[in-house]
């Protein structure tokens, strides 16, 4: 008889599955833009989930221009402040920062976060990075803005929360403009994305600590036969006799969960000011009350309830057609139970 494969149990990439070193995720990429200069970035918290009673506009979809049920991911999003414009320049050993504008206008609670420079002189970074993109030494633009998760009562922080957004558009003296202008103030949502829209959402995972390869890998339980005494969750073996060491694709107990995680093409259903639209009777489980602007995303993201969440537009958008979408109802129905 032929002998039976399948597939190997549980995927290897993402190896090794360590801990995220910061709730902060990164980004290295950022999708390509042409118009005029923008930021490529957003950040709010996760509030919860629900649904939404809304007009189906796939285009060829079997329920096309009816009503379907939508599950929905609510995050709020606080007003997000520029610290600081920085300059990026190329050399032997990669990206490196070049110099930075920083706001005469801090406020005092990004000093829980980071040290502030007590000597900054604005104008003379400004010129340095200008003779940069002339020489030709300056890559690109970034701009350093904060959140303010103390508008909020649902997440029980008053850190900030740092992290560079692209500023793309334009050439990098236009973008460089564009950046001071904006040193000091707050940005909103609409200046990222609009509903209807496609982005990318990137969080830390919810971390479940050590565990074994059963549920870490998915690799089945051994049978009565082939186990001895309690050990019917451990692997059948560690691999061949040559190489004389165990394979890293050997599945086995660890850290699961808690690591940066990056979905890509999710849809913004609405952007809302008016949070009776969607606040359930008794508040969102383990959050409360939204009391500020909030996002609706279509599907579910990654991270427990109060991970900062963020936002980029969608680098793989393919051909997906903006569409402006129609919600017929929220629910808010109590989550209690």
């Amino acid at each position: 008889m032929p002998g039976t494969t399948r597939p190997r149990r549980g995927s290897l990439a993402y190896s090794p599955r360590k801990r995220a070193k910061s709730q902060v995720p990164k980004y290295h990429s950022w999708p390509s833009y042409n118009g005029e200069p923008a930021f490529q970035g957003y950040a709010g918290y996760k509030v919860g989930m629900t649904h939404v009673i809304m007009i189906d506009d796939h285009k060829n979809s079997p329920s096309e221009g009816k009503e379907i049920s939508v599950p929905v991911t609510v995050i709020e999003i606080p007003p997000m402040k520029v610290i600081a414009i920085r300059a990026y320049t190329n050399d032997t050993y990669g990206r490196k920062a070049f110099a930075e504008v920083w706001s005469e206008n801090i406020d005092e609670s990004i000093s829980r976060a980071t040290q502030i420079p007590k000597k900054h002189n604005a104008e003379e970074q400004k010129e340095k990075i200008l003779k940069g993109i002339e020489d030709g030494f300056v890559t690109d633009i970034f701009a350093i803005m904060y959140t303010q998760p103390e508008q909020l009562t649902g997440v029980p922080k008053k850190v900030p929360e740092l992290m560079e957004i692209r500023i793309a558009g334009g050439d990098l003296s236009t973008r460089l403009d564009f950046g001071i202008s904006k040193l000091g103030e707050e940005v909103e949502i609409e200046n990222v994305a609009n509903a209807g829209q496609y982005i990318d959402v990137t969080a830390v995972t919810t971390g479940k600590g050590t565990q074994g390869a059963v549920k870490r890998w998915g690799i089945q339980v051994r049978k009565r036969k082939h186990s001895r005494g309690k050990k019917k969750r451990h692997i059948g073996n560690l691999g061949p006799w040559t190489p004389h060491h165990v394979r890293w694709q050997v599945p086995q107990m660890g850290q699961m969960g808690y690591q940066q995680r990056t979905e890509f093409n999710k849809r913004i259903l609405r952007i809302g000011n008016n949070p009776e639209e969607i606040n359930p009777d008794g508040g969102f489980l383990h959050y409360g009350l939204v009391r500020g602007k909030y996002v609706l995303i279509k599907g579910s993201i990654p991270g427990p309830t109060k991970r900062l969440i963020r936002i980029r537009p969608a680098i793989r958008q393919g051909e997906h057609v903006f569409r402006e979408p129609s919600i017929n109802f929220v629910s808010t129905m109590s989550k209690q139970g």
